[in-house]
């Protein structure tokens, strides 16, 4: 489904940012000036907030381009501001345009972003930039449709990048603006079904306002984010409390409602942890696809049993050292992992299984610029 309003033609960003600041168009309202008439008291009396309490400092609001902003969304999915500021600024160093970030090996791009998780994310970022620098022009597209197409962007993210960089009127509905709209209107169904997403999208198209896009954007957003959290919101500060259906009812942290919870699901992985003594760790690239796509992980096999014949049968020789270490659990999103590690010492690395495309000996000591998981990171680290 399109924005109401997409621009007429095709506008491409190239070299030179077409916004530096998170300042509102000239015909908008300025901070701090008498609200807007065209606004919904919604929209006014966020705005009125966010001139006294927004956040304006973070890196992306510094020069809001179109690609600083979309790297900033892209990251800030499933992810808390304090968790990306430790990234952003590295990543837009390594990758500071669509092209730079285009032509990086994939490799290059999922060590920038090892550590932040959710690694499809990394993934569609980089496919992304790929179709931008060989399409016309070269560049982020301006187009709503054009840039809602792109992979690992979609309707709302593609709304954000256009309303926070170049002003135009686009309407969000990520996971903070679902929550604070789910409870200043009182939708008490899990926000899940095709219907309630409909609604929810017709609200968010209601009250975004046609002045000062940029600003209500970000208001809704640091709302969602710092006071109409997800446990224990502080409906004593909100602006909106006096609008709010949810809290009139006495229900705010209730809503939005969840489904019905599932037994968690546990999967279990044996993985073997090789090496030769001296800070050399044998590592293979994993799937595009599934957990951790793309990175470089530790050889898997079906049963810690099976460890002493994997290494005679992969390396050709057996092992000098073989030991079994505690299962660790790792929380994913929607399961848990029980990982057993097996250290297996080895006299030399073996040439059979040298550095290509599917196997890397990995140096501790002289690390490669290569992603890998937190978990990974965390064990071959355990070597030292």
């Amino acid at each position: 489904m399109t924005n109401p309003t997409p621009p007429a033609q095709k506008n491409l960003v190239g070299a030179t940012p077409v916004a530096t600041s998170l300042a509102p168009p000239p015909e908008s309202n300025p901070v701090g000036a008498t609200p807007v008439a065209n606004l919904s008291s919604l929209a006014n009396a966020l705005l009125a907030w966010w001139d006294r309490h927004g956040r304006r400092d973070l890196p992306w609001q510094r020069d809001p381009t179109p690609y600083r902003v979309w790297v900033s969304e892209v990251m800030l999915q499933q992810t808390q501001v304090a968790t990306v500021l430790r990234y952003y600024d590295r990543f837009l160093a390594a990758f500071p345009d669509v092209r730079t970030l285009a032509d990086a090996p994939l490799d290059a791009v999922l060590h920038a972003w090892s550590g932040l998780g959710y690694y499809g994310r990394a993934r569609h970022l980089h496919r992304a930039a790929q179709r931008m620098r060989d399409a016309p022009g070269g560049a982020l597209p301006l187009v709503f449709d054009d840039l809602a197409a792109l992979p690992g962007i979609g309707r709302s993210t593609a709304g954000a990048i256009l309303a926070l960089s170049a002003g135009p009127r686009h309407a969000i509905l990520d996971g903070n603006v679902k929550r604070v709209l789910a409870r200043v209107h009182r939708i008490e169904q899990p926000l899940t079904g095709s219907a309630v997403l409909r609604e929810l999208w017709s609200l968010a198209e209601l009250h975004t306002p046609a002045g000062r896009v940029a600003h209500y954007t970000q208001a809704i957003m640091d709302l969602g984010a710092t006071l109409c959290t997800r446990q224990r919101p502080a409906c004593n500060r909100c602006p909106l409390a006096t609008r709010c259906e949810a809290h009139a009812a006495g229900i705010a942290a209730q809503l939005p409602a969840r489904n019905a919870r599932r037994p968690r699901p546990q999967r279990e992985a044996t993985v073997l942890l090789v090496h030769d003594g001296s800070g050399r760790v044998l590592l293979e690239k994993r799937p595009e696809e599934g957990l951790w796509g793309g990175l470089w992980g530790l050889p898997e096999i079906a049963t810690a049993g099976a460890a002493r014949a994997w290494c005679a049968q992969f390396l050709g020789q057996p092992p000098v050292r073989l030991a079994q270490r505690p299962v660790q659990r790792h929380a994913f999103t929607h399961f848990d992992l029980d990982m057993t590690p097996v250290e297996l010492e080895v006299l030399a690395p073996p040439q059979q299984a040298g550095d290509g495309d599917r196997w890397l000996w990995y140096d501790l000591h002289a690390p490669a610029r290569v992603g890998l998981a937190a978990p990974t990171t965390h064990l071959i680290r355990s070597l030292l």
